[in-house]
């Protein structure tokens, strides 16, 4: 199972990476709460172990203005977390054909996801629905849509999930990987004892980074 860290904005949140090796780190560009320059993240991602992927949270990003940030920033994957259309990715495929397209879905009702399979990202990954926001709520998806959903395509697990909330969802739809942000923070930072504990159970569900 891989293991996706979100929302790395501190020099203190990459020597926790660097301790712990999730399979990826996420920069998000996007929103208030945890938006990185393409410059800072640039800085933040040379420090980071190389076997590390670099994951770029964008929201409704022109296609141009995410192929600039991902060549200064070192990316590895692009992540589209807002409305973005089959056109836009197969302009980013363009742009960027060496860096994964993974798009985030917000599930809201039984249509989001079989819409989603169509617009020709490589992986899907599976988030809360906010009306105000587009993605790190803190609040847990709707498991149940998933479920009925039953894909059979990989996928990312993502929205609220911490310690205490996420062997449950894992164990019952098997998720390629999990996406964890405010799971790993104490008073909107990154916190490195959440950040061991999740690993710690995430790596009991096998091993990690195959």
């Amino acid at each position: 199972m891989k293991i996706k860290l979100c929302g790395i904005r501190r020099h203190e949140d990459i020597t926790f990476l660097n301790e712990f090796q999730p399979d990826y780190a996420g920069f998000v560009f996007a929103g208030q709460k945890r938006r990185v320059s393409p410059e800072a993240a640039a800085d933040l991602a040379k420090k980071l172990r190389p076997e590390i992927g670099r994951v770029g949270v964008f929201v409704n990003e022109p296609p141009k203005s995410v192929a600039r940030t991902v060549q200064l920033a070192g990316l590895n994957v692009v992540q589209l977390h807002g409305d973005e259309t089959a056109h836009e990715i197969e302009i980013l495929r363009k742009l960027l054909p060496e860096i994964e397209i993974w798009k985030a879905v917000r599930v809201r009702n039984r249509e989001s996801i079989p819409a989603a399979l169509g617009l020709g990202a490589n992986l899907l990954l599976l988030d809360s629905f906010s009306k105000d926001e587009y993605g790190g709520t803190g609040k847990t998806a709707d498991f149940s849509l998933i479920r009925e959903a039953n894909l059979n395509v990989p996928f990312f697990l993502a929205g609220g999930l911490n310690c205490d909330n996420l062997e449950g969802p894992v164990r019952e739809l098997s998720p390629y990987g999990v996406d964890i942000s405010s799971g790993i923070e104490t008073d909107g930072v990154k916190d490195r004892r959440k950040i061991e504990q999740i690993m710690r159970i995430l790596r009991g569900f096998g091993k990690v980074g195959i």
